[in-house]
């Protein structure tokens, strides 16, 4: 029988609330609905295949930007593939061709040497574009793709009219956790550099980073972007946001396994910022835990850190209404997103598990790691 209560479930693990993950599909698929967008999902935020026959209900397929995401979207999403990479290795190319239903090049130079290629594979593949309308709306530089010297899009400068024979569609992506003013003055940058060549394209993609199941993400005015769009320029707009789709549809469960002394008292937990949730050490973040506040909130306060070796593993500093000691549950949340898919098994560290909270309260586990994921990453 499937437990419903975490606490019979070996920690670390990631748990996937299937009603969250609803919750935020509804939105996405009324955004859908009130403009005939398309929405897909980007793998590298969020790649659980256990719970693709959920999402594949409401999107219309995934966005991929290697090999093995493309793969991945074939054959356990379905749907349509979109392929965007800030370039291709010839060795791989011909494999892509067969999951691809739309393939953005990030270069004229990369489409040029690949075009023929494209033509060769007899598939019906819609090919596009990456273009960088050098507009930024991220604040973080190491997140920001329209950045000085970004090497990811075609700049107007660069944009090669001649060579559009074959392009059907244009894909732009400058956005990161953003409302949906900031896609309002992307896309007036975009029309602006780029808007005289629409009437030449099939489709227009506006990227990822749209934070659309945030509770003050303005939907109405999202909708109201692609439609005014719509109107002015008869094409498919597709939409690839990845973390909005699993965004708080998920935990990462741990437990304490030791309290130490270093001037304040330090907990060490079986997980690891280093390990199972890096954007807490490159963001960097402060991930919430439930019940818990910032140092000094309540009366025991506690640094948190990771059971690798490295010094720099440190998840934050927290205070707590009781005492931690070794066996106490602590649950981060929010970690269904750019978790798994970054996590990795340095110092041999096992990965956590991965359970799916079931709309019916019950707790399965989907995936447990153990030797061998590590030995095989290994030679």
């Amino acid at each position: 029988m499937q437990p419903k209560d975490t606490k019979e479930i070996q920690t670390p693990c990631y748990i996937i609330e299937e009603e969250a993950l609803l919750r935020n599909l509804k939105i996405l698929d009324t955004v859908q609905k009130h403009t005939g967008c398309k929405i897909i999902m980007a793998l590298k935020g969020f790649a659980a295949f256990g719970v693709f026959p959920v999402i594949r209900q409401y999107l219309s397929g995934t966005a991929a930007s290697s090999l093995d995401e493309a793969r991945l979207g074939y054959e356990e999403f379905g749907g349509e593939v979109h392929i965007c990479a800030p370039a291709y290795a010839e060795a791989e190319f011909g494999e892509l061709l067969s999951y691809a239903d739309h393939m953005v090049f990030n270069s004229f130079s990369q489409w040029r040497r690949f075009k023929k290629e494209v033509k060769r594979s007899g598939r019906n593949i819609s090919c596009g574009i990456r273009v960088n309308p050098e507009h930024s709306e991220v604040k973080v530089p190491i997140y920001d793709p329209c950045g000085p010297f970004s090497r990811l899009g075609t700049t107007i400068e660069t944009f090669e009219e001649n060579e559009l024979d074959g392009i059907t569609g244009m894909h732009f992506h400058n956005l990161c956790e953003l409302n949906s003013d900031s896609l309002e003055r992307t896309l007036k940058a975009v029309e602006e550099k780029f808007g005289s060549f629409f009437h030449r394209l099939k489709w227009i993609n506006f990227g990822g980073g749209h934070h659309i199941t945030r509770k003050d993400y303005d939907t109405d005015l999202l909708c109201n972007i692609i439609n005014d769009f719509k109107k002015r320029y008869p094409l498919d707009v597709y939409l690839e946001p990845g973390e909005a789709i699993a965004l708080n549809a998920g935990v990462l469960e741990a437990s304490v396994l030791d309290i130490v002394r270093n001037r304040m008292d330090i907990a060490i937990l079986d997980t690891s910022a280093a390990a199972h949730m890096p954007d807490v050490l490159e963001m960097p973040y402060r991930p919430v835990i439930t019940g818990a506040g910032f140092p000094g909130e309540y009366k025991h306060t506690y640094r948190l850190g990771g059971m690798t070796c490295l010094a720099g593993d440190i998840i934050g500093d927290y205070s707590f209404p009781e005492p931690l000691k070794p066996g106490t549950r602590l649950v981060f949340e929010d970690m269904a997103h750019y978790t798994m898919v970054k996590n990795n098994t340095f110092n041999g560290v096992r990965l956590p598990s991965i359970a799916i909270r079931e709309s019916s309260g019950n707790i399965r586990v989907i995936r447990r790691f153990g030797y061998e994921d590590y030995k095989n990453r290994l030679s």
